[in-house]
Parts: structure tokens; sequence; C-alpha cells
């Protein structure tokens, strides 16, 4: 797969990506739900930190929200530049099809998240009890590199007790799946599950 195919992907993707969260961010005030089905909603949440809504700081206390906004948009970025120079490689190694398809999925999901952490703050105000305005005059809910991924994909498809005898877990209330998550999220997973799926067509070893 040549280069400017990769970057047609990654274009798609982004494009797809961004206006869906653009849409939510500017229609949705934070919190609200729209069921298409029981098991699948449109709804709006902000995640200020890694996978799962994780942050730096819950870690230890020695560093603060903010600091560790900055410290994990910045890895992002740096890891964003990796990867992109990981997919021009490959291309020139003319590598497997599979590799090139799943490194630019987990490119431009990653570069999705990264727009919002990046520029989402200055670009909006905040959604809390109201819909944002796309470049409101009073300015942002944030500064540069303090913006929120926006998420909105629900999955609820089974909640309940579980049963008493299940070690640890066992009669507690338990929903599958509870991540709320975006179009992003969705193809740097897709990119990661076709290297585990497809590994040795991804990596094949050289035979003498």
């Amino acid at each position: 797969m040549s280069l400017k195919r990769s970057i047609i992907i990654i274009i798609l993707i982004l494009l797809i990506d961004q206006i869906s969260k653009i849409y939510i961010k500017t229609h949705f005030a934070l919190g609200d739900e729209y069921r298409v089905y029981d098991w699948f909603r449109i709804y709006f949440v902000e995640n200020d930190g890694m996978a799962w809504g994780t942050k730096l700081s819950d870690f230890g206390s020695f560093i603060s929200d903010r600091t560790a906004k900055i410290s994990l948009t910045i890895f992002r970025i740096v890891a964003i530049i990796g990867i992109g120079f990981w997919l021009l490689d490959a291309t020139r190694k003319k590598s497997p099809k599979v590799l090139l398809l799943a490194i630019a999925f987990i490119f431009a999901g990653a570069l999705g998240n990264i727009i919002d952490s990046v520029f989402y703050g200055v670009l909006f105000n905040d959604s809390h009890g109201q819909i944002a305005s796309f470049l409101p005059i009073e300015g942002g809910y944030d500064g540069l590199l303090h913006g929120r991924v926006v998420d909105m994909l629900y999955f609820p498809i089974w909640k309940g007790y579980l049963p008493e005898w299940l070690p640890l877990f066992g009669g507690k209330y338990f929903t599958f799946f509870e991540p709320v998550f975006n179009i992003a999220d969705m193809a740097i997973s897709t990119g990661f599950i076709m290297l585990l799926v497809f590994n040795k067509k991804a990596f094949p070893k050289n035979e003498s």
C-alpha cells in the first residue's frame, strides 16, 4: 500500500472523528443522551485524561492535574511523531499492507484525540449546563494544551447484578460495556487488534 493511500485513510478517519465531535460539542450539553437503541446510545462526556478517564495525577499527589494534563498532551504529541516516522519507514520498506493499514488507523486515532487535547479548550466554551459554542466571543473554556477529549459512543449491552458465587465481584451491579468512547478510540483499537490478529502477516520472518 502506498503512502498516498495511507494518507487518504488517515484524512477520512480524522474527518469522521472531528465532524462527529464538533457536532456533539455544538448540539449536546455535557451528560445529554440520545437513545438509538437500548444497547446503543449517544452519550456526551468529556475525558480529561487517558483511557477510561484515568489521569496521571491519580497515581500520586506529587503532580497537579494541570501539570499532568500538559505532560500527557506533550507525550501524545511525541508519540504521534514516532508513529508517523514508523509509517514512513514501513512504507519505504514496502511492508505488508496489513501493517501499513494498522499503523494508519493508530496514527489517525491518536491524532484525532490530540486535536481535542491541544485545541478544544481554545475553540469551544464550556459544556456544563449548556451547549457549547464554536469560537465563542468570550473565549474558550481553557488554554492551549488543556482541551478535553469528546466521547459519545456508549454501548450498555447488559446491566444487572452479578451472581453471588463469582469471586470478588459477586452480587455487585455491573454494566457491559461501561466505557464511553469516540471514533478515534475505535481507530486506535482497530489498529492494535489488526496487529495482534494478523501478527504473522504484519511482521513476516525472513526465511533463509
